[in-house]
C-alpha cells in the first residue's frame, strides 16, 4: 500500500500495513532482527512491535531503515515516509482513549478499515447494531464509566455502517437469547429491536438468528469478530474480548479455525438471513 493509494484508511491499518512491507523488505534482504535494532539504538522487540503494526515509527528512524534495507530511490522512500506520517496521525476515536483500554481502541482502527466484518455474539446486541438508548442501557450498568461519552464513541463508531463509496459488508450471527434479553424499558427494547429489523433491510448487512432450539454449537468459547481488509497485504483478524484484556489472532491455522467455525454457525446452525425479520416482528409484538 503506497501513500497515495491510503489517503481513506485510518492510522491503525496504515501501521499494520507499514509494519508488513519492512518486515518484507527485512526478510527479502535477510537482515536480522537485531541488525535493525542496531540501526534505531533500539531492540529487536521494538523491531517486531513496528513491524505488527503495533507501535508508531518517526520518519528519522524509518529513513534509517530504508537506508540499511536498500531502498534508495527518492520517490519509493517518500512514499514510506508519508505512509508513516499518516501513520500516525490520530484517529477519531483518539479523543476517546481517556474511556477506551488501549486494546479496544486498537480494534476500533481495525474495525473501521475492514472490507468484511463477521460477528458472532453470545452476550449483547453487536456494538454496530446498537441504538443509542440500547448503549446507553448497558453501559449504565458500570458506574464508574463516563456513559455519554461512551455512547457518543459507539453511535460515532457506526458511521463505518455508511461509510462512502464502499462500506463495508457485515454478517453477524446473533443468540437468540440476546434477542430476548433485551433492557426492562419497553421504549428501549422496542427501539432496539426496531432498528436491527431495518438494519437487515439494509445491502451490506446480513443477520441471522441462532435459535435456542439449536442446542450446543462449536462455538462454545463464545463471541467473536472477524476482519478482512481490502489490502492483499494486510492478514485476516480475528478478535477475542475478554473481561480486562483482548486477543487479536492472524496465524494463518487460527483464520482456518475460525472461518470454517463461523461458516458452520452460519449454514448448519442459524436459521436462514430471511427468517430473522420474521423473529424481530414475533418479538416486537411481545414488547408490545
Amino acid at each position: 500500500m503506497t501513500a497515495r493509494a491510503a489517503v481513506d484508511r485510518g492510522p491503525t491499518v496504515l501501521r499494520i500495513a507499514l509494519g508488513g512491507q519492512l518486515r518484507k523488505l527485512r526478510e527479502e534482504r535477510k537482515i536480522s532482527r537485531e541488525t535493525a535494532a542496531e540501526a534505531l539504538r533500539a531492540t529487536g522487540s521494538k523491531i517486531t512491535r513496528i513491524e505488527l503494526g503495533r507501535n508508531g515509527l518517526k520518519v528519522r528512524d524509518l529513513s534509517d531503515l530504508l537506508t540499511l534495507y536498500g531502498v534508495h530511490d527518492p520517490d519509493e522512500r517518500e512514499d514510506f515516509l508519508a505512509l508513516a506520517r499518516q501513520a500516525n496521525e490520530p484517529g477519531w476515536w483518539h479523543r476517546y482513549s481517556d474511556l477506551l483500554p488501549s486494546w479496544f481502541e486498537t480494534y476500533v482502527g481495525l474495525e473501521q478499515a475492514a472490507a468484511t466484518i463477521r460477528l458472532y455474539e453470545t452476550h449483547y446486541i453487536p456494538g454496530l447494531f446498537q441504538t443509542a438508548d440500547y448503549a446507553r442501557y448497558i453501559f449504565g450498568l458500570d458506574s464508574r464509566v463516563d456513559v455519554s461519552r461512551l455512547v457518543d464513541m459507539r453511535m460515532q463508531r457506526q458511521r463505518v455502517l455508511t461509510r462512502t463509496p464502499t462500506p463495508p459488508t457485515v454478517w453477524a450471527v446473533i443468540d437468540e437469547n440476546v434477542l430476548r434479553r433485551q433492557p426492562p424499558d419497553r421504549h428501549v427494547a422496542r427501539g432496539q429491536l426496531q432498528h436491527l429489523l431495518e438494519l437487515t433491510e439494509r445491502t451490506n448487512i446480513v443477520i441471522q438468528v441462532l435459535p435456542e432450539s439449536a442446542g450446543p454449537t462449536p462455538a462454545e468459547g463464545g463471541s467473536f469478530s472477524m476482519l478482512r481488509f481490502p489490502e492483499e497485504e494486510l492478514p485476516d483478524i480475528v478478535y477475542l474480548e475478554q473481561l480486562t484484556s483482548a486477543l487479536y489472532l492472524d496465524k494463518a491455522a487460527d483464520l482456518q479455525r475460525y472461518r470454517k467455525l463461523m461458516d458452520v454457525l452460519c449454514a448448519g446452525y442459524a436459521l436462514p438471513p430471511g427468517r430473522t425479520p420474521i423473529i424481530l416482528r414475533e418479538l416486537l409484538d411481545r414488547v408490545g
